[in-house]
């Protein structure tokens, strides 16, 4: 559709003005458009000094993804989602929010060349220039000394330290290597629906796990939209493929707008 092609993310998940009907003794008020994210009023320094709860949220300038052994040996093993199909479109999903955002990535395996075959060929298309650092043997990612490297290489490089993280499973290739980082000072935030595990057992006790030691859960398109924060944003544009490719729930909201539209020219209420 030739609409989608041009207009912003920003436009397809606000009601035009134009459009929106207001009855008689209910008015509305439309927050300007040129208003941006107002922060907490309380800093961080305050917050933790009365106690509370610091939202020190990741930020396309402060984040770094991993992603962890998803491999399509691996993945055959998975048996907490309803199908592979679902999981799988998750993980490409975070995936393309990492690359509309231009965050930096840093993949890895284990065992490729043995039993658990290659990273999945999503992965590598849409990161056709990162390396993979392929493990052999120690499970752990963190505590394989060439990926720890590239790891603090590019935390030295970029100062950023909060590290999103997702992998073939909850249990092993996520937890150990979350327990690891958040004991060195990261704040990390494991995605559980772009991770996977042997049963719902293992994924209930690794979430569990890493939530009492202090990592911040997340799921896929909540991350995105965090880390969006205002579909006012220039990048609003590209942080649509994923939205509408990978979370088809939305996905068909946004094709039924548009195609009951047909080529109809709708108004932009984001441009002068």
């Amino acid at each position: 559709m030739k609409n989608l092609k041009v207009l912003s993310l920003s436009f397809l998940l606000t009601v035009p003005a134009a459009l929106a009907q207001t009855a008689p003794g209910n008015p509305e008020v439309i927050s300007p458009v040129q208003d941006g994210v107002l922060l907490p009023e309380t800093g961080a320094q305050a917050a933790r000094e009365a106690g509370r709860f610091v939202y020190d949220k990741p930020t396309p300038e402060n984040t770094i993804f991993l992603f962890i052994d998803h491999q399509v040996g691996l993945v055959s093993g998975i048996r907490d989602f309803t199908s592979l199909a679902e999981y799988r479109n998750n993980v490409v999903g975070l995936a393309k929010i990492a690359k509309a955002l231009n965050i930096p990535v840093l993949l890895t395996s284990s065992n490729a060349q043995w039993q658990n075959g290659d990273t999945l060929p999503e992965l590598r298309q849409i990161f056709p220039n990162e390396t993979i650092y392929r493990r052999t043997g120690i499970i752990n990612a963190y505590e394989d000394p060439t990926f720890r490297k590239a790891l603090q290489d590019m935390v030295q490089k970029t100062g950023r330290r909060h590290i999103v993280i997702s992998g073939v499973t909850l249990g092993t290739c996520v937890s150990f290597p979350t327990l690891s980082m958040l004991q060195d000072g990261y704040r990390v935030y494991p995605v559980v629906d772009a991770s996977g595990a042997w049963s719902r057992y293992e994924a209930e006790v690794a979430m569990q796990r890493m939530t009492r030691a202090g990592a911040e859960l997340h799921s896929v398109f909540a991350l995105g939209a965090e880390l969006q924060a205002d579909w006012k944003k220039p990048s609003a544009t590209a942080m649509l493929a994923p939205f509408r490719e990978n979370l088809p729930e939305y996905g068909l909201v946004l094709d039924n707008f548009w195609n009951n539209y047909g080529q109809k020219v709708v108004p932009d209420p984001f441009k002068p």
